[in-house]
């Protein structure tokens, strides 16, 4: 039975790196951007159902700024057997700015992937020569082991880091790359200039692409049916998770 309502937040419940993540967030959010509430579709701030026997527990925090139409953070939790984080900044079409995400899911044997990204949404899918200076100082040689994208997942760039952190220092080494990661992305949202209707246009269908390939992550969608039904979790994925966005 889906129930949605207003609940504190299940940070304080889930593991210790999705606790500082989700600060990190937060934190970088708050004291870079100029933020404001975004609404969500009615009764999706807070959703509670249940897998496989167990309760499922989502949280949903958005915030917009001048530079991004939408920056969501969820948080979910199934019993006490996983916790997830899921993070997506998007972009406004007026600028030219790529699309952060970063996940992590974790049960009872630890962190089983840690994802973090800036995804081009530029015409050529490359990020702009600025993102490729600043980035090119971060290492993603800390792991010992990298997991292999879906076959999906052309939308990541070349800095994209998907692991499977083996021990707390490596946690810690993914805490400290998706934080400089989004540091590097609010500093140069705050820098970017607006982008002709033409080039608008571009930068919306790369936006757009993006969401349309994310929205096929079977897993998600696994999850999301089990607990709530096809039909629910369609409506989820595409007005919650990856909504398309419109033009103008």
């Amino acid at each position: 039975m889906l129930k949605t309502s207003q609940q504190t937040s299940l940070r304080q419940e889930q593991h210790l790196l999705i606790r500082q993540l989700a600060d990190v967030i937060l934190d970088c959010w708050h004291q870079t951007l100029d933020l404001s509430p975004y609404s969500l579709p009615e009764g999706l701030g807070y959703v509670e159902g249940k897998l496989e026997g167990e309760k499922l527990r989502i949280e949903n925090r958005c915030y917009q700024t001048r530079e991004f139409r939408k920056m969501h953070l969820e948080l979910a939790k199934v019993g006490k057997n996983l916790d997830i984080l899921h993070c997506v900044m998007f972009p406004r079409p007026e600028y030219p700015l790529p699309m952060f995400g970063c996940d992590i899911v974790a049960g009872k044997a630890g962190i089983s992937a840690a994802i973090a990204d800036l995804s081009p949404t530029s015409p050529d899918k490359t990020l702009s020569a600025a993102y490729i200076q600043e980035l090119s100082v971060l290492s993603t040689d800390k792991f010992s082991e990298h997991r292999e994208l879906p076959p999906w997942a052309d939308i990541f760039s070349k800095f994209c880091l998907f692991v499977r952190p083996k021990n707390e220092l490596e946690e810690q080494h993914f805490l400290e790359y998706a934080q400089q990661m989004l540091k590097i992305h609010c500093q140069q949202a705050l820098q970017a200039e607006p982008l002709s209707p033409q080039q608008q246009e571009l930068y919306l269908a790369g936006q757009n692409y993006y969401c349309t390939k994310q929205q096929k992550n079977d897993k998600t969608r696994r999850v999301l049916e089990k607990a709530f039904g096809p039909d629910w979790a369609e409506y989820y994925m595409k007005s919650v998770l990856f909504d398309v966005p419109q033009g103008k």
